[in-house]
């Protein structure tokens, strides 16, 4: 079976981006699962060897047409887009965005192209990316009119075997809602059902969450569960998905641990009814995959850590997962 190649970026040059890059690729084992590209700053890049105290083997090319990935050793494109000098440290700039945004282009053109199968990047900073001129709301929706996509999109987080998709995402809370309704409902299940299949598991068992507390019990505080959710997950039924539900969300994260595990998804109404979960259960090793697009794109879902910037502290957990499911993902484009 062939090896999947996987287009790799930095992210934030201010953040720990550049030491996670370089622990994952200072892995040969890493190396190993995958043919890879990697478009980034030379001397960011050494600097992120430098921090995390290895280094990888690496061959330069100069041009990012016709790829030759006859051996296992990461190929080095220099690319720094439109921004000279030197990047500060641990804090968001205007230049740390524009490198960011430059990076990911390349590297999103190169997949969508085929000449990859996946993307992984390293954290970036909304701070920096706003700050450089980004007006959407977040990388996901950049990355969807990047790609000239107006199909339904889903950011999903994953941690272990266990993944969520949101309903409504970046959006005050007070507006979720209006903001449900059927179709979207169905919509989310679907897109993480067909993510998960993508990503090498045939059957996903999806579980969904309700909105109000004890799913509205029975309408006394709320109808949204009768009325939207409870019946968005019988037409995903009839669709041919595994979905049931609705379930409390005060309760539904006790039934995917242990050897019980009742479900490889959880769809959640808002943001915080998945993030707060997931995070909990393990901060350090969550991925963020940007669900629904034409391409396969990962991230850890941690962000870009300023705090212990260029400390040589920070966890390749997460970095590792997201590479993992890169692999797994761009493997199935073949």
């Amino acid at each position: 079976m062939s090896l999947p190649r996987i287009a790799i970026v930095l992210g934030d040059p201010a953040g720990i981006g550049p030491e996670l890059i370089a622990r994952l690729l200072s892995d040969p084992a890493a190396r190993a699962q995958a043919r890879i590209v990697l478009i980034a700053d030379e001397a960011l890049m050494l600097r992120g060897m430098h921090i995390a105290g290895s280094r990888f083997p690496y061959r330069t090319i100069a041009s990012l047409d016709r790829l030759d990935f006859s051996d296992d050793t990461p190929l080095f494109f220099p690319f720094r887009g439109a921004t000279d000098g030197d990047f500060a440290s641990a804090q968001a700039t205007d230049k740390g965005g524009r490198y960011s945004l430059d990076t990911l282009e390349q590297a999103v053109r190169l997949t969508h192209q085929g000449a990859t199968d996946a993307l992984l990047f390293g954290p970036l900073n909304k701070t920096s990316l706003h700050m450089a001129g980004m007006n959407h709301s977040d990388e996901l929706h950049w990355f969807a009119e990047l790609l000239a996509f107006d199909g339904p999109f889903c950011e999903f987080n994953t941690l272990g075997n266990l993944w969520t998709s949101r309903v409504t995402s970046h959006v005050a809370l007070a507006d979720v809602p209006r903001l449900l309704s059927h179709d979207k409902v169905v919509q989310a299940i679907e897109l993480i059902d067909t993510a998960l299949k993508r990503s090498g598991l045939e059957q996903p068992r999806i579980g969904v969450c309700g909105l109000n507390p004890h799913n509205g019990d029975n309408g006394s505080f709320g109808r949204e569960e009768i009325d939207i959710i409870g019946p968005a997950v019988q037409t995903a039924q009839k669709m041919g998905m595994n979905a049931q539900g609705p379930f409390p969300a005060d309760t539904i994260f006790l039934k995917v641990q242990g050897d019980a595990k009742a479900f490889d998804a959880v769809v959640t109404m808002y943001h915080d009814q998945g993030q707060i979960a997931i995070k909990l259960m393990g901060f350090s090793r969550g991925v963020t995959v940007q669900g629904g697009l034409p391409i396969p794109i990962t991230t850890p879902a941690h962000g870009t850590a300023f705090d212990i910037a260029g400390q040589g502290k920070a966890d390749p957990g997460a970095i590792g997962q997201a590479f993992a499911i890169a692999c797994r993902m761009g493997l199935r484009r073949h």
